[in-house]
């Protein structure tokens, strides 16, 4: 659809784009990334024939852009630059009624049905369509880039050029803007070519990413491979953190502050306090954790870490919402809490704390197993009925983590958490097999994100061991204080 061939060129004598060559496919949405100055606007004006080239060919449908007269290139693309300005006080649908300018023919040029159904189909796509009548000037900034926008989509373009296309839209027409876009490539084989300031829009939409720096081309490829690290900071001077989108296949970038944190946290700044119904343990800073609680589980930043005992008989329909109301009972708002509950007794809980030359860490292990389940032989059993957690364990760590370090950390604590289980000869009571946990433990890793990185946290690292040893001592200490209160050791 569009091929760009060893292009340079610019304006004022000046070169701003030097020996670019991409191709861009029927039916894809292709973004232009960079930062101001890197030629991205530049680009744009030479795809619509705004600005010459000095050097190089660019070809829209296998001709030549030069050799296009201006009405004919009109049908085929349509562009949305980043200012538009009406020196007339036009309506809505005036204005956008100007994108079928390419369609007439002649001094008196008639108004054709189909001139109309594009103008109305333009109109609904970018919902401006309720206020057609109304004066452009009498819009929002918002308001007006949509109207713009349905002016270029009125002139039913093969390719639609779109600078910032986002540029004054708040976030819930970002996404309706680009959801539609999306679905007019996927109906009409629209080709689109946008510039992006938001990385993650441009992640999130696009089929393949242009980065630009200084005129060149320093990737072009999809936005996995685009959007890296290294390469981001090398072009945008700033560190950004890559990470996967929770929902779609698609990178999402994070900005950082450029200053690390300075290591000013200890777990002295940890409170602790302990009852019969709860342990909660405060921080005086949000610790970055992962957790299978029953509040905020997977990934979250959190300031309070409460463990409640229930009844071995609790059964509501919704835990989740009983459990934020109890929290809110208790002063401590859900938003910044990991919750889970346990139905062991609160007082058989270990604490234990060690320090390290580079790191410290604060264990906190609540266990009871009369629920205990072999879980290489739970399909089983037949009895299966939901009920609080029953071993669940807290890790502390005072250092900065990867995410990949707390998924080791999981690991490793859950081994040391089934090799304390089998220290005490705990048994599945169907299958009269070691078990290897209870029906439904819960595991909390939390970090404070700050001082040494520990990169990784599997069983023959220095963190690893330490919290192997850590969770297994407490581990067994908690399940022998549960035994020996039930009379089971003495």
């Amino acid at each position: 659809m569009i091929k760009v061939v060893n292009v340079s060129g610019g304006y004022h004598q000046k070169k701003v784009i030097d020996n670019i060559s991409f191709e861009v496919k029927q039916g894809e949405i292709f973004g232009i990334l960079g930062p101001n100055g890197s030629g991205k606007t530049t680009i744009l004006k030479m795809l619509s024939g705004q600005f010459p080239i000095s050097e190089g060919k660019i070809f829209i449908k296998g001709t030549s852009i030069q050799n296009y007269k201006i009405k004919d290139l009109a049908k085929k693309v349509a562009v949305l630059p980043q200012i538009n300005e009406i020196s007339f006080s036009y309506t809505v649908k005036e204005t956008v009624k100007l994108g079928r300018y390419a369609y007439q023919k002649g001094i008196f040029p008639t108004w054709k049905i189909e001139d109309e159904n594009a103008v109305g189909n333009a109109l609904q796509l970018t919902n401006v369509s309720h206020f057609a009548d109304c004066p452009l000037d009498l819009l929002s900034g918002g308001e007006k880039q949509r109207v713009f926008l349905a002016r270029a989509l009125a002139q039913e373009p093969e390719i639609l050029l779109l600078d910032e296309p986002t540029n004054h839209l708040d976030i819930q027409h970002q996404i309706s803007l680009f959801d539609s876009l999306h679905q007019w490539v996927k109906e009409k084989q629209l080709t689109i070519v946008a510039i992006f300031h938001d990385l993650n829009m441009a992640s999130l939409y696009c089929n393949r990413l242009l980065l630009l720096n200084e005129g060149k081309v320093i990737s072009l490829d999809e936005p996995q491979n685009v959007l890296q690290e290294d390469q981001l900071y090398n072009v945008y001077h700033t560190k950004l953190i890559k990470r996967q989108h929770p929902n779609v296949p698609t990178p999402l970038i994070t900005l950082s502050p450029s200053n690390d944190t300075e290591h000013d946290y200890t777990f002295s700044m940890l409170k602790t306090k302990q009852s019969k119904e709860t342990i909660i343990v405060e921080s005086s800073k949000p610790l970055k954790t992962l957790s299978s609680a029953v509040i905020n589980s997977g990934f979250s930043w959190s300031k309070f870490f409460i463990n409640r005992h229930v009844d071995m008989n609790y059964n509501v329909d919704d835990p989740e919402s009983e459990l934020r109301d109890y929290l809110t009972t208790l002063g401590i708002d859900p938003t910044y809490a990991v919750a889970m509950m346990t139905a062991a007794r609160l007082e058989d809980a270990v604490c234990k704390i060690i320090k390290m030359e580079q790191f410290s860490l604060y264990v906190v292990v609540t266990a009871g197993v009369s629920n205990a389940v072999d879980i290489s032989k739970a399909y089983l059993r037949t009895d299966f009925v939901y009920t609080p957690g029953t071993i669940n364990t807290w890790v502390f760590i005072d250092g900065n983590l990867p995410d990949s370090a707390f998924v080791q950390a999981m690991m490793t604590a859950t081994e040391a958490k089934v090799r304390a289980i089998h220290e005490n000869n705990i048994l599945d009571p169907e299958t009269k097999t070691l078990a290897t946990g209870t029906s439904t433990d819960s595991l909390l890793i939390a970090s404070t994100q700050t001082g040494c990185f520990l990169e990784y946290a599997g069983s023959i690292t220095s963190l690893g061991k330490a919290i192997g040893h850590t969770v297994f001592d407490a581990t067994n200490e908690a399940i022998q204080n549960y035994l020996r209160r039930i009379g089971s050791i003495s």
